[in-house]
């Protein structure tokens, strides 16, 4: 999965839609204007290659790529803070109301919900979390994840088996969790073990569990098959984290990172913000003949929506929620 330089496509990027093992575009600020432009940009992109998967970080808060023309969304933390039903019932107005506007933009998927925990360590979490509490986060993020599935998006939870512990960002460093197996199972990774079943992908953390194995998350067989594929029974889509944020060049080059992770189990390779990179990283996919995987066509789209959306009685009901509570 690849990125795009500007709000418009490029004889280079048709250049690249064009090739098989290119099975994916994720769009970010720089590629957002007006919710217009997004769909005329999709457009261009299916184009060229009809079956491709257009994915984009949606979260609400601060992350939120698409600002104009579009309902600001609360962070996960605002909605948690309303306790109980009430935010059982927002969760899942949040994830109906961002669903609903990027399929209405031609978008598939936003990489959400965040299931990770928030210990108040990390500032690259924080505000983006549900809470504190496995036993909380779970049932809000069940909540967010049903308003996705009644708009017609699949849920893809991040970051396995959790980023909420450990401090640094893996943007920029190598964050490592000293904590014991035992500890992160019993905590962090409930969340993603409670709704494997819900979760149609699934993207590990740049972290390294140095109890438990040496490499990152998402480039150790021991967490992504042994625990997530047969303990946990996920059969969806594995999307590695960006290959070229800092936490992953602890394996070497790009070469030597698409291999660790699909070695690992990985199934969708993001390689974003860096275009000589993900050429580079093209030309060994090549080299090695990965495509897409089988499953991908589950994260399509499961419904189209009008840019109209507005005028449904369902918006109304969604947006008056969150109106009521203060959240938007």
């Amino acid at each position: 999965m690849l990125d795009l330089p500007g709000l418009w496509l490029e004889p280079q990027d048709r250049d690249l839609l064009r090739q098989p093992e290119v099975g994916g575009m994720i769009l970010f600020a720089r590629n957002t204007e007006s919710p217009e432009q997004v769909r005329q940009l999709v457009r261009s992109i299916r184009a060229v290659r009809p079956d491709m998967l257009i994915a984009i970080d949606q979260e609400g808060g601060r992350v939120q790529r698409l600002r104009r023309g579009v309902q600001r969304l609360p962070a996960l933390a605002d909605i948690a803070r309303k306790g109980g039903e009430q935010a059982g019932a927002a969760a899942r107005a949040a994830g109906w109301l961002m669903a609903t506007e990027m399929l209405a933009c031609g978008v598939d998927i936003s990489f959400a919900p965040v299931l990770d925990l928030d210990h108040r360590r990390s500032g690259v979490i924080g505000n983006r979390s549900l809470g504190s509490d496995p036993e909380c986060v779970s049932f809000l993020a069940s909540a967010y994840i049903d308003g996705l599935t009644q708009a017609g998006m699949a849920a893809t939870g991040k970051h396995f088996p959790g980023h909420g512990w450990a401090e640094a960002d893996s943007h920029f460093a190598l964050p490592v969790d000293e904590r014991s197996e035992e500890q992160i199972r019993a905590v962090d990774m409930k969340p993603f073990a409670l709704l494997a079943g819900q979760l149609g992908g699934i993207m590990p953390a740049h972290v390294v569990y140095s109890q438990v194995d040496a490499m990152p998350a998402g480039f150790s067989r021991y967490w992504l098959q042994q625990v997530l594929r047969e303990e946990l029974q996920f059969t969806g889509v594995i999307f590695s984290d960006d290959l070229s944020m800092a936490g992953a060049h602890v394996v070497g080059g790009i070469a030597e990172r698409i291999d660790a992770a699909v070695n690992a189990g990985c199934d969708m390779l993001l390689i974003c913000n860096d275009r000589a990179t993900a050429e580079q990283g093209l030309i060994h996919a090549q080299t090695r003949q990965l495509q897409p995987p089988a499953g991908l066509s589950r994260m399509l789209a499961r419904s189209t929506v009008a840019a109209d959306y507005k005028a449904r009685p369902e918006w109304r009901t969604h947006y008056s929620l969150l109106r009521e509570l203060d959240l938007v």
